[in-house]
């Protein structure tokens, strides 16, 4: 009985997976292509504008584009769901090709960041947690609020400004020099201001999220009776307090993958950083609706999977959120 439960719940998440993103592609296929902009400047570029009528809907039958949005949609499933994708208007390559030269870069300069805000923010949130109301506490808490409100094109600017136009120690763009694709140190060079403004946007943030989510438990009962009977603070908050958050903290890093993916997009655009996010801007800007739509697909299931994750870490820490779901359904079926 309890097999067919979970075998119930998981396929209903999956079940629900697939129709969201079902919905995002067909929301991103129509508003891309009602979007005004011709697409043929993408593959033709200025010969667009010397085309003739008949020239003109040659190259529309050529790519696909003179059929209806609702046939183009059908289509482009059918397409999608056999591993096609397209070709990308721009690089006049398959559209795969073009996202897996540049989705590495992404990775590492997102990867590395995500691991780095929730080792720092764990780290912040127990030393703000144990120098409770402290000038420790204070202070931190005072940097992270003034930090979260610089935007993050702000703050790529000024350490641009200072470490490679003032002091010239670091390289102000790019993934690595023109020549030096397999030399680590030199990409290393790359990362660092890039690294830094990922890092610093979120920190404070889930830091002091991770802080009250330490002090609330505590404030629970048992932490009151461990300290009757003599239980040292360290103990309390390393050994009780903090396994209790850990659940907590899963469900957040998982809501913060998301943030973390837009504020990499954002930071790659302003430090030129070959990857996706400048990919997506592009495809966008140059209507290039095939590459366009892989993106948005593959950033939507990771966003979409790791909001599911997050509620199911939720739902299995406090299972009343599920007691409320299949109330709730109840109530809708009973009406």
């Amino acid at each position: 009985m309890i097999k067919s439960n979970h075998v119930i719940y998981y396929g209903k998440k999956f079940l629900v997976f697939l129709l969201s993103v079902l919905i995002l592609s067909g929301v991103v296929f129509y508003v891309s292509r009602l979007a005004p902009g011709d697409p043929l400047v993408s593959y033709y570029g200025e010969r667009t504008e010397k085309m003739s009528p008949q020239e003109r809907e040659w190259a529309m039958n050529k790519l696909g584009l003179n059929e209806s949005i609702h046939v183009q949609y059908v289509k482009w499933l059918e397409q999608a769901f056999h591993g096609n994708f397209g070709i990308s208007f721009k690089y006049k390559q398959d559209v795969v090709q073009v996202i897996s030269g540049r989705i590495a870069n992404t990775l590492l300069l997102g990867g590395i960041g995500f691991l780095f805000i929730f080792a720092g923010s764990l780290l912040l949130g127990v030393l703000c947690a144990w120098n409770e109301d402290g000038w420790v506490d204070r202070i931190l808490c005072k940097i992270g609020t003034i930090s979260s409100c610089i935007p993050e094109f702000w703050l790529s600017i000024v350490l641009i400004l200072v470490f490679a136009v003032t002091l010239r120690i670091l390289p102000s763009s790019g993934a690595y020099s023109t020549g030096k694709a397999d030399d680590v140190g030199d990409r290393i060079l790359h990362l660092i201001m890039p690294l830094i403004i990922v890092t610093l946007e979120h920190l404070w943030y889930y830091a002091y999220m991770i802080r009250n989510k330490i002090l609330e438990e505590v404030r629970a009962d048992y932490v009151l009776l461990a300290k009757s009977k003599g239980v040292t603070k360290r103990t309390i908050l390393f050994k009780h307090c903090l396994r209790n958050v850990l659940p907590a903290y899963l469900s957040i890093m998982a809501i913060a993958v998301p943030h973390v993916l837009g504020g990499t997009f954002v930071v790659e655009s302003v430090f030129s950083y070959p990857g996706i996010g400048a990919l997506s801007y592009e495809s966008a800007r140059y209507h290039d609706y095939n590459l366009l739509m892989l993106l948005c697909i593959m950033s939507g299931v990771l966003v979409i999977f790791c909001n599911m994750l997050s509620q199911i870490i939720n739902e299995h820490i406090d299972p009343r959120m599920k007691a409320n779901e299949v109330t709730e359904m109840s109530e809708v079926t009973r009406l």
